[in-house]
This record gives structure tokens, sequence and C-alpha cells, in this order.
């Protein structure tokens, strides 16, 4: 069969599936424009914050606690997220959310141009960081309104590659604003971003949910809405073994990131700018993920891809910390996104794709909730570990750790997950 034979049949089927390409969907498409320029900018902040509380300190500690405290704001807010996303417009939702976004980080570089004021970051990333989980619970049941249940893993390899891309460019850029105009300027970059993502989402047309009856007696409360989510979980056996093992895995990885920028700039002695390219090819790695993660899962199914992943994140992260170079150190930190990527786009996928319309919200809170429930816990420890110990000893104990997680999830029902 000829290529064009080939291609011509495909569109055949997408006809009488009542599905259109990707690329042809109008308001997937202005999402997905609004969610790369808000990763754009992001991506600033990933890097800055933690070179500003280093800036000022010196200390892998307290960049650990200044994680550790967005983790922990994040977790408390996945609480109240899925019961407040399942009720009111998800279109104003993630509008606010972006819009309030815009003025807390705004305050950064105003307030630093008195003089660095490391209370703030404490005030301001706690407060971004809760507000960002209604936004990221929000934004995840929206996906399935824009594209149906038949196309949820490609447009989340595509949404997952563009943000990645962006996110190559976000840190090469932000590594050179904060070694010209110092790390509060890049803060202000991506307190734009949010408006100019605000401004886009504002366009785009969400199908309307589902009306759903509710039993006489069923009367909407945070408890019963949290308990809906948890009942869910315990529910579904692959879903209840990858909320345990991710608790796990997040426990160990949160922190990762401030111990990469203090391996560079503590035990390799280079700069902002090294940094800011590091991160960037370690987004390239996301990108590669986030391309393969569709075809790797018809191929090898859930289970497969998803240990695989972990695995291999494990081996990265035991590497990082004995890391002698800079090419070593992105190419590992490339790889451990790459996994990551893969494995967090299918286990959100299988996520959306079985939980009903109604319950997304609360599933995804809950899940949420659950998954990083001691990752702020962890990121404190892991930097206070790096701190006392060294980055090599704490990084190789970590990864291995991550391997383990990966061979106990051969005795779940995640390594029966088929290849839907």
């Amino acid at each position: 069969m000829t290529r064009e034979a080939r291609d011509t049949g495909r569109a055949a089927d997408r006809a009488a599936d009542g599905r259109r390409p990707l690329w042809r969907e109008r308001d997937f498409g202005v999402f997905w424009a609004a969610q790369t320029l808000s990763v754009l900018g992001d991506s600033f902040a990933l890097i800055a914050l933690p070179l500003l509380v280093l800036e000022a300190t010196g200390s892998i500690a307290r960049m650990g606690l200044l994680t550790a405290a967005g983790g922990a704001a994040a977790v408390l807010a996945a609480v109240f997220a899925g019961a407040v996303v399942d009720r009111v417009d998800r279109r104003r939702l993630l509008i606010g959310c972006d819009l309030v976004r815009m003025v807390l980080y705004g305050l950064i570089p105003l307030v630093w141009l008195l003089g660095p004021q490391v209370w703030l970051l404490y005030a301001v990333l706690p407060l971004c960081e809760a507000v960002g989980m209604f936004f990221a619970v929000g934004y995840v049941t929206v996906v399935r309104s824009l594209v149906g249940t038949e196309q949820l893993t490609e447009a989340n390899g595509r949404l997952n590659a563009t943000a990645a891309a962006a996110g190559v460019l976000g840190p090469l850029c932000a590594g050179v604003v904060a070694a010209w105009s110092g790390p509060a300027a890049a803060v202000g970059v991506d307190a734009a971003s949010f408006g100019v993502s605000a401004a886009l989402v504002a366009l785009v047309r969400f199908r309307p949910r589902p009306a759903v009856d509710r039993e006489p007696d069923e009367r909407p409360g945070l408890w019963r809405d949290l308990r809906a989510g948890v009942a869910f979980l315990r529910g579904h056996p692959v879903l209840r073994a990858l909320t345990v093992l991710l608790c796990c895995f997040s426990f160990l990885t949160l922190g990762l990131n401030d111990l990469v920028i203090y391996h560079l700039k503590h035990d390799l002695g280079h700069d902002d700018g090294t940094v800011g390219t590091v991160m960037a090819v370690g987004a390239l790695g996301t990108i590669t993920g986030a391309l393969l993660v569709a075809r790797t899962r018809r191929l090898l199914g859930f289970g497969r891809t998803w240990t695989g992943a972990v695995a291999v994140c494990g081996l990265a992260f035991a590497g990082l910390g004995r890391a002698g170079d800079v090419p070593t150190v992105a190419l590992l930190s490339a790889a451990f996104l790459a996994c990551v990527g893969m494995a967090g786009t299918c286990s959100m996928s299988l996520r959306q794709e079985v939980t009903p319309e109604h319950l997304l919200g609360r599933v995804t809170a809950a899940y949420w909730t659950l998954q990083y429930s001691a990752a702020p816990v962890g990121a404190a420890l892991l930097t206070w570990a790096a701190e006392e110990r060294g980055t090599a000893p704490v990084a190789l104990v970590a990864g291995a750790c991550c391997v383990l997680i990966a061979v106990a999830a051969l005795f779940t029902p995640v390594r029966r997950a088929g290849r839907a």
C-alpha cells in the first residue's frame, strides 16, 4: 500500500469516527498556545527563585525549604481543588488562576528593587503553588472536553512536547537574564507570561459538561468530595497502585531541581548562565519523552512503559551527584526528565480515560493530594542531607530507591495494565 493510500485511509477512519486531526481543532490550538507561553515564562521562575535564595543565603537547605513550603501549599490546595473544579466554570477558573499568579510573581521584582527580601519568596511561592494546583486540576479536566477520549494520549503528548520546547528556550533566556539583570528580573518575565496565557484561555470555547443528577441524599461537601475521589482511586487497581508508588517517587525527587542547581554552582563552580543551559538541555529530554510516549505506550503497553521510565529515572538520578562535568550533568538531567515526562503522561492519560467526567476533578485532586503528601518533607530532607553529606551520596541513594519503586511496580496491577 502506498503512503498516499495509507494517509487517505487514516483520514477516512477519522471522518468515520467524527474526529479531526488535532492541528485542525481551533480551540485545542489556542489552548495549546496558551499553555506553551505559560510554561515558557514559568521556566524562568523554576531557575530564578532557587537562584535568588542561593544568592542571598548560599544554602541549599534554604532552597529545599522553599521548595518544601511550595509543595506543602500545593498539597493543601489539592484537598479543596477537586470540589471547586467540579462545581465552577473551568474556563473562568483557569483565567483567574493565571491573573492571580501574574500579580503575585510581579511583586517579587518590584520589591527586590529595594534589596533582597527572602521572606517574600516564602510568602509568594506557597500562594502561587496553591493557585497553581487549582489551575493544574482544572487543566487536566478540560483537555478531554477539547479533544475527546480517543485522542487524549496524543493531545497530552503534544501539550507536554511543546511545553518542553518552551522549557528549552525559557531556561536559556532565564540564565542570560539572571546573569545580566539578576534573577528577580527573570521572575518578572514569568509574571508577564501568565497575563498572556489568561488572554488566550479567554478565547477558548470548551464543550459543556454533561449534567449528572445527584442521589436525593447526596449533598455537596468538602469531605464527601474528597472521599469520593479517594474511593474511586481505591476501587481502581491500577490507579490505587500508581498512587502509592508515585507518593514514594515524589518524596524522593521533588528536591531534584535544587540539587542540580547546587551541584552546578557549588560543587562545579559554574555561573547562572550554565545553570540555564543545563536546564534547557534537560527540557530537550522532556520533548523527546513527550513525542515518544504515545507510540511507546501503543507498542509496549502501559505497564512496561511506566515501569521502564521510572527505572531509567532512578539510574539517571543516581549518577547526577557524581557527574564531574557540565555535559554529563546535562545528559543525565535530560534522561531523567524524558522518562518523568513519559511516565507522567501515561499515568495522567490513563486517569483521564477511566474516570467519569463528573468525578474527574475530585479524582485528580485526590490523586495529587496523596501523591505529593510526603513530597515536601522529602525535598527538605534531600537538600539538608546534600548540604551535610554532599550531593553524590544523596543522589546515589535516592536514585537507587527510585529503581526499587520500578521493581515494586512489577508486583502490582501496574505490570498487567494492557496496551489500551
